[in-house]
C-alpha cells in the first residue's frame, strides 16, 4: 500500500516541558493523532497511566539503553524445529561452553523452549540446504516483543499478552509455512577495546561477560522478569553483558558470539564469513537495505569486517568492494545492490574512524562515492537525494537501468539527522518529543526527495531477482532502535508499521513470482530496549475499540 505522504508537518521543537493545559489544546487540535497525543502528554506529564519505558512506573522516560530481552521471530517458509525447544543450544553444558567458551552462570536451561541469537545464521544455512534460491533476513532493529506487540495492538485493535500475537501482516501472514519463536541476543563480552588502525583487539575477553540467566530474565519475552535490572545490566548480585547491535548481527551473518562493537569478527578479532559472502561466492546476488546509514552496525554486519562498528566510511568501502583499512590487499567483491541513508550527514571529526577518516560525508566519501559511480567506470548505478526530484521515481529509474544493464545499485539517501525521514503511527511524519523535548522537523523537500523502506526494498529485489542463481538480501528497519533510544513510542510504533511495509513488499513480490518453494523469509530484531505496557489497550485509537478489550489468549500462535 502507497503511503500518503503530508506536507504540513507539525513540529514540537521546545526545549522546556509544555503545560497540561497545552497539551491538552494540542491533543484538541489533533484528536484523530492518538498516539502522538499520548506520547505529548505522556512526555509532559512525565508519566502515563498506559505504560513507561525502565523499571520505575512513576516516571514515563526511565531507561534509553538496549536490554537483553529475549527477541522474538517469525519465519517464513522454514520452521524454527530444529533449533527451538528440544534442540535449543541452553539445553546443553557441552554446547553453551561451545558458544561462549565457557558455561556462564544460570545460562543452562534444561527446559528452554528459546535458543540462541547465531542460530539465525544457522537457520539461513538450513534453508540454503534445503534447496532455497532466495534468503531474505528482515531485521527490525531494537524491536522486542513489547515493542512488537505495542504496534500490533494499535494497528490490529486487539489485545493480546503472550505469544505470537495479531495485528501485524508478519504476525498474521499464513500464504506459507510459519513459525513463530524466540532467542537470547547475549554477546561474548562487553568492553573489549580496539586498535582500529591497526584492527587488533587489545584486550580480548573485556570486563563484562555475556550469558543468559533465566531465574533473573525469565523464560518467555511476555513474563515479568524475576529480576528486571538485571536484563538492563544493572543487578547488583548478577551482571553480564548487555548486547549492542554490532554483537548481534554478527552473531546473526557469521554465527559467532563476538564482542559489543565488533563488526564481522571474532572475540580475538578475526575475520569471519558473513552469509552473505558465502553465499556470493556460490554465484548468488547479495543486497542490504536500511533506513539508517548504510553503514551502521546492522547493515555493515552483513557483510563487512572491522573490530570498530564506528569505523563508517571503512565498512562502506568493504561494502562496495574499495580498498579498506581491514581489506588493503584482498579487496573483497562488494555487495550487489545498496540501499540506505546517511546522505547530507558531514562529520570534520574522525570520531573513532581512525587516521584515514576523510572529511566530509560521514559514511561515504566524495572520491569513494565516484569511484564506485558506472558513470565514472564504476561498478554501481548511483541513486542519490536531489534537489526537487522525487526520490522513488529516481530510486526506481536508476533500479531499472542496473535490472537491465546488469549493472550494480547504490541508493544513498535521508536527511540531515542520517536517516530516512520518521514516520509515525498514523503514517504521517510529524514525530512527537522524546527524551531530549525535542521533535524532528521535516520539510516538503524531505518527505518528497527521499524514498521509503518499503520503496528500497522493492528496488533491490527488482534487481536481485534478475539473478537466477538466487539472492541473499538484507532489509532493516533501524529507526526502531532510534525511537526506542528517544523512549518514543509513536516513532517506534510508526517504525515498526514502516518495516511491516518492507515486509508487503518482500511478500508481493514472492507471491508475483509465484515462488514460496524456493523462499525463506526470517523477520526478527536484533535485541530489546525496555518499554513497560501497563495497559495495552489505551493505544488502541477510540475508534477502532471494540466495546470490550478483553485480553485475547496468545492470539495466532503457533
Amino acid at each position: 500500500m502507497k503511503l500518503i505522504r503530508l506536507g504540513l508537518v507539525a513540529a514540537v521543537c521546545a526545549v522546556t516541558t509544555p503545560s497540561k493545559a497545552q497539551v491538552r489544546r494540542d491533543c484538541a487540535d489533533d484528536a484523530r493523532d492518538h498516539l502522538r497525543c499520548l506520547q505529548t502528554e505522556a512526555m509532559a506529564r512525565g508519566k502515563a497511566t498506559w505504560g513507561h519505558w525502565g523499571l520505575n512506573p512513576a516516571r514515563y522516560t526511565g531507561w534509553t539503553k538496549h536490554s537483553n530481552r529475549l527477541v522474538p521471530i517469525y519465519t517464513f517458509g522454514l520452521s524454527l524445529d530444529q533449533v527451538a525447544g528440544r534442540q535449543s543450544v541452553y539445553r546443553s553444558r557441552a554446547r553453551l561452553e561451545a558458544l561462549y567458551g565457557r558455561l556462564p552462570e544460570g545460562t543452562l536451561n534444561p527446559q528452554a523452549e528459546y535458543f540462541d541469537q547465531t542460530e539465525v545464521y544457522r537457520l539461513q544455512k538450513q534453508a540454503i540446504a534445503a534447496g532455497k534460491k532466495y534468503v531474505v533476513l528482515l531485521i527490525f532493529d531494537g524491536m522486542d516483543w513489547r515493542t512488537t506487540q505495542a504496534a500490533a495492538v494499535y494497528a490490529g485493535g486487539q489485545v493480546y499478552e503472550s505469544g505470537r500475537g495479531s495485528g501485524l501482516s508478519f504476525q498474521d501472514y499464513r500464504g506459507v509455512e510459519t513459525d513463530f519463536g524466540y532467542f537470547v541476543s547475549s554477546p561474548l563480552n562487553d568492553k573489549t577495546k580496539a586498535d582500529v588502525d591497526a584492527q587488533t583487539v587489545i584486550n580480548p575477553g573485556g570486563t563484562i561477560p555475556g550469558g543468559y540467566d533465566f531465574r533473573r530474565g525469565g523464560s518467555t519475552p511476555w513474563e515479568a522478569p524475576p529480576d528486571p535490572t538485571y536484563l538492563i545490566g544493572q543487578s547488583l548480585e548478577h551482571k553480564q553483558a548487555v548486547t549492542d547491535s554490532a554483537a548481534s548481527a554478527t552473531a546473526m551473518c557469521c554465527g559467532v558470539k563476538t564482542f559489543n562493537d565488533a563488526i564481522g569478527v571474532d572475540g580475538n578479532g578475526r575475520h569471519v564469513v558473513p552469509i552473505a559472502r558465502e553465499l556470493q561466492e556460490q554465484g548468488y546476488s547479495v543486497g542490504v537495505v536500511t533506513s539508517v546509514p548504510i553503514s551502521h552496525a546492522t547493515p555493515a554486519a552483513a557483510y563487512a569486517n572491522n573490530v570498530w562498528r564506528d569505523d563508517y566510511q571503512d565498512l562502506t568501502r568493504d561494502m562496495l568492494g574499495l580498498v579498506s583499512v581491514s581489506h588493503r590487499e584482498q579487496v573483497l567483491p562488494g555487495v550487489d545492490v545498496l540501499l540506505g541513508a546517511g546522505w547530507g550527514h558531514e562529520g570534520l571529526l574522525p570520531d573513532g574512524q581512525g587516521s584515514n577518516f576523510v572529511p566530509g560525508n560521514r559514511y561515504l566519501t566524495r572520491d569513494d562515492l565516484e569511484q564506485s559511480d558506472l558513470e565514472h567506470g564504476g561498478r554501481y548505478v548511483v541513486a542519490q537525494r536531489t534537489a526537487g526530484t522525487n526520490g522513488a521515481k529516481l530510486l526506481a529509474t536508476a533500479a531499472e537501468r542496473a535490472r537491465r544493464g546488469k549493472h550494480r545499485l547504490l541508493g544513498f539517501f535521508g536527511v540531515r539527522t542520517g536517516h530516512l525521514p520518521f514516520q509515525t503511527a498514523d503514517g504521517r511524519y510529524n514525530p512527537a518529543p522524546g527524551v531530549a523535548m525535542t521533535a524532528e522537523f521535516y520539510s516538503d523537500a524531505d518527505l518528497e526527495e527521499n524514498p521509503t523502506l518499503a520503496e528500497m526494498t522493492q528496488a533491490a529485489l527488482d534487481v536481485l531477482g534478475e539473478n537466477k542463481r538466487g539472492f541473499w538480501l538484507m532489509v532493516e528497519a533501524g529507526d526502531v532502535d532510534w525511537a526506542n533510544h528517544d523512549d518514543n513510542l509513536d516513532s517506534s510504533i510508526g517504525a515498526v508499521l514502516s518495516g511491516e511495509q518492507a515486509f508487503q513488499a518482500i511478500t508481493d513480490w514472492v507471491e508475483r513470482n509465484n515462488c514460496w518453494e524456493e523462499t525463506a523469509v526470517i523477520v526478527t530484531a536484533d535485541h530489546g530496549h525496555f518499554l513497560v505496557l501497563d495497559d495495552p489497550a489505551a493505544l488502541i485509537p477510540p475508534e477502532r475499540r471494540p466495546q470490550q478489550a478483553a485480553p485475547t489468549s496468545a492470539a495466532g500462535e503457533q
